[in-house]
């Protein structure tokens, strides 16, 4: 595959002051591969991983779709206010809070870049799993990452041309067209199966939701640990995106959150697009940076994507223990106070009932 070069932005002598030594485990970066030294356990262990976790997340999705209402989903999209508070998060703070650390933080022109495109990806599709596990609404997931992923295709290229002229020409980033169709078919198929299945069977869409979710907290886990052992020799970075990679999907967290509740949305919808709006499609960023720089210029920036991934899932994890517990605790004070409630009735009516040579009146019963 064709590698597009950014020479003209970016000089030699730039890179070569601001860039290290590769150590002897280094990456090999040729445009289309960014992986450790190529041996044939590497190349067979990414062959066979990723079938593996693409089918994985093909069952994942199929099980999300079995807890996806026909009718509420239909709702979503004829009247798409939740839809368009998380277009306006996705597409509107992302790529703005891109913008605002790339600056803040005075970064490589080259590192701002991939900073913007992560910023300008869709939603991926681990909000949607994670979505599920904290109550959210799972119509309004589905619709989002699905509109937001079809939306990309338009979006994307307007918001790069927006935000990247302060550093480079944004004719110069290739968007992968073809890997935005297989995301969005990958999620549509499995998800429309899910929703017949719901629709014909509802009882058997429950186990599989179960068991879904349960593959889909796997997978999750699996995603980071294979990406530590294929880039292993990728993670010597500057510690300015260390940060960055850091407070990126905090912010976005916390400020969809906030715009969702100044929307008026509920708080079950408000953690939805939450969720959406912080996780980003890390897979598509990785794939635009290694189709659109030179080896050179991946050095300095390759890791970011995968330092965004760990972060948004350790905070999305965080985020699912506090409401876990949170929702423990008050789901027990209120069963403690009905309790409490029905003690003083039945106390109530022992008390009159004596008073009253044990007679009860209708209205106490």
């Amino acid at each position: 595959m064709q590698t597009y070069f950014l020479s003209q932005q970016f000089n030699a002598r730039s890179l070569t002051q601001n860039s290290t030594a590769c150590p002897a485990n280094a990456a090999i970066c040729n445009g289309t591969s960014c992986v450790s030294p190529e041996d044939d356990f590497n190349r067979t262990l990414s062959v066979v991983l990723s079938t593996v976790l693409t089918i994985m997340l093909a069952m994942v999705m199929f099980s999300m779709g079995c807890n996806v209402d026909i009718k509420k989903f239909w709702i979503h999209i004829k009247r798409p206010w939740g839809i368009f508070v998380g277009f306006l998060c996705q597409f509107g703070i992302m790529p703005l809070t891109a913008f605002l650390l790339s600056l803040a933080f005075n970064v490589l022109p080259i590192q701002a870049v991939v900073v913007l495109i992560m910023g300008c990806c869709p939603g991926g599709s681990a909000s949607n799993i994670i979505a599920y596990w904290v109550d959210g609404d799972m119509d309004l997931s589905i619709s989002m990452t699905t509109c937001s992923t079809l939306l990309a295709m338009g979006m994307m290229p307007l918001c790069l041309f927006i935000y990247t002229k302060t550093w480079t020409d944004s004719n110069a980033i290739v968007l992968p067209y073809d890997s935005i169709g297989i995301s969005l078919v990958a999620l549509v198929i499995p998800v429309s199966f899910g929703i017949y299945v719901n629709h014909r069977w509802p009882t058997k869409a429950k186990i599989i939701l179960k068991i879904g979710s349960i593959v889909g907290a796997i997978l999750i886990v699996l995603i980071a640990v294979v990406g530590g052992i294929l880039y292993k020799g990728s993670w010597i970075i500057s510690p300015k995106l260390w940060i960055i990679g850091t407070i990126f999907p905090a912010a976005g967290y916390s400020l969809g959150f906030f715009l969702a509740r100044i929307a008026g949305l509920s708080w079950h919808r408000c953690r939805t697009v939450s969720l959406e709006t912080g996780m980003q499609n890390t897979q598509l960023c990785s794939t635009i940076v290694q189709l659109s720089f030179s080896p050179e210029q991946l050095e300095l920036m390759f890791t970011f994507p995968l330092i965004y991934s760990i972060f948004q899932l350790l905070f999305a994890l965080i985020f699912l223990v506090g409401y876990r517990v949170y929702r423990r605790y008050r789901v027990k004070t209120k069963t403690d106070v009905e309790k409490t409630e029905e003690k003083e009735d039945s106390k109530s009516i022992s008390s009159h009932a004596k008073t009253n040579a044990g007679f009860v009146s209708n209205e106490t019963k």
